[in-house]
């Protein structure tokens, strides 16, 4: 099933002025417009938050604009940078996100995301992942993901949520209560519908389509069935101007996997002849089937180090063949290198002089692109005193920095996302617990060692100027061993609430 990820950019030409000024940029409480020259007259374009708050409108002509606002900042618009600008945005998420990644212009990207989101983590995290990076770069975004284009642009544009996830052939149900502008018609038949009584795309959807049709023509009928996903709504595809590809036609469709591994094994021979001439290896993957009924079968995979080996991406693409769905045949294959970084060369060790080490990027490489990329990672300490800020997750082959955990107090193997509360009876200020009760089970504690003092970071937070914990390590009659801590010093309630929480398990 096709899934498509529509990313709705409202404030694009704004943040892309703001973008580009840098430090010259005005304050966002500042009301802003861009104005474009229709003939003679000079209409606002986009206007920031602050503008449209004080009443000004898109369209609204910028003399009007400037009467009812007299502080107003006003800036002509770049139509054709906003749109270069847009293709830029996309080459950037062509290279993260998906294969098949296209500007939706004026304020839109649309990505064909089939068989990619496992890379980030499922649908609902991959959304989260774009909006927020797009929002670190002082962009706002909204994005949808649905089973056509057409769902996804409706629902990134008309839902009030950030993003937006529809299961798997949701069919008409979530576009029912939209506008009905939100099936991308001319403004024309949206505006003769309305006067016909038409509300909501549901009410158009529920209507037979050849008196549609004979009256408004073909648009509503074709931009329904677009909707709905039953006609295909081709993505062309953005490529970036130095994109390493190459590519592979057959006279005869092809469909048997075991041929679709040997073309894949000649493919991946000519991108790694290319890659080689140019000291480049590759860090992502992307290999497009054409299939003879003008769908797209994509599959992405990822590298954690820079790579230029023949056997190792075609075991890596082979992999993922159970993914594509030949149809009546595949007719061009595609095999890009998206993401390729200079490669680096070392001498092979030998055991004479030196101690070899396991390499250990090939079996990180298959399981990242089994399970993802964020699944497969490693701990990584952080300076602080705080049991749960001191560790950090971090890729799976990043350098080590030397950094270490301070050994004076052991530390628990699992230590728990939340400290968990524990009901408990001990003796203050400074004895450990008798027993503990710890999810619906009572452990009655034999052995006891602590505590360790740990206090609060006052440099970080107002909060923890007189904050203490008291750590425990104790041992229940079973011989499991926790980690348990009281909040405060057991004599002032200013340090804590006194009360007893489990943070870790030992073993």
């Amino acid at each position: 099933m096709t899934r498509v990820v529509s990313v709705f950019l409202p404030n694009w030409s704004i943040d892309r002025f703001r973008r580009m000024a840098g430090d010259a940029a005005p304050q966002p409480e500042i009301p802003l417009v861009l104005i474009v020259r229709d003939g003679n007259r000079r209409l606002v374009q986009a206007a920031n938050a602050a503008a449209l708050a004080a009443g000004l409108r898109v369209g609204m002509p910028a003399t009007k604009a400037q009467a009812l606002l007299p502080g107003l900042l006003v800036e002509e618009a770049d139509l054709a940078l906003d749109g270069r600008e847009l293709e830029r945005l996309a080459i950037w998420l062509h290279q993260r996100v998906a294969p098949i990644v296209a500007p939706d212009p004026p304020d839109g990207i649309v990505i064909d995301t089939t068989g990619a989101d496992h890379l980030h983590g499922g649908e609902a995290d991959m959304l989260e992942a774009i909006v927020g990076r797009l929002a670190m770069s002082g962009v706002e975004a909204r994005a949808a993901i649905a089973d056509s284009w057409g769902a996804a642009h409706a629902l990134a544009r008309y839902l009030s949520r950030s993003t937006v996830v529809t299961a798997v052939g949701h069919e008409a149900d979530p576009l029912l209560p939209l506008p009905l502008e939100c099936l991308r018609l001319p403004g024309k038949i949206s505006a003769d519908l309305r006067v016909l009584g038409f509300e909501t795309a549901g009410d158009i959807i529920a209507q037979p389509r050849s008196p549609l049709t004979l009256r408004f023509g073909p648009e509503i009928a074709r931009r329904l069935a677009q909707a709905l996903g039953e006609i295909s709504e081709p993505i062309i595809a953005i490529r970036p101007p130095d994109l390493i590809e190459v590519r592979r036609a057959f006279a005869e469709p092809i469909g048997a996997p075991e041929t679709i591994a040997r073309y894949i094994g000649k493919l991946v021979a000519q991108l790694c002849d290319r890659l080689e001439a140019r000291g480049l290896g590759a860090r992502r993957l992307d290999l497009v089937c054409h299939r003879v009924d003008r769908g797209l079968q994509t599959v992405r995979v990822g590298l954690a180090r820079p790579v230029c080996e023949t056997r190792r991406l075609t075991r890596l693409l082979c992999e993922k063949i159970e993914a594509i769905e030949p149809g009546f045949g595949i007719e061009i294959m595609t095999l890009a290198a998206t993401l390729a970084e200079p490669l680096e060369r070392k001498q092979a060790a030998t055991s004479l002089v030196e101690e070899t080490s396991a390499d250990v990027s090939g079996l990180v490489d298959i399981l990242a692109n089994r399970v993802g990329e964020r699944a497969v990672y490693r701990m990584a300490p952080v300076a602080s005193d705080v049991p749960e800020r001191s560790v950090r997750r971090v890729a799976a082959l990043t350098e080590e920095t030397g950094a270490i955990w301070p050994g004076h107090w052991p530390r628990p193997a699992r230590l728990l996302p939340r400290p968990e509360p524990v009901e408990t009876m001990a003796l203050l200020p400074d004895h450990p617990p008798a027993w503990f009760n710890w999810r619906g089970v009572r452990r009655r504690v034999r052995r006891a060692d602590g505590p360790e003092r740990v206090f609060g970071e006052w440099w970080k937070r107002e909060a923890e100027m007189a904050a203490v914990r008291d750590y425990f390590r104790v041992e229940d009659d079973a011989g499991e061993r926790y980690w348990l801590y009281r909040a405060g010093d057991g004599e002032d309630v200013a340090t804590g609430s006194h009360r007893w929480f489990l943070h870790g398990v030992f073993g």
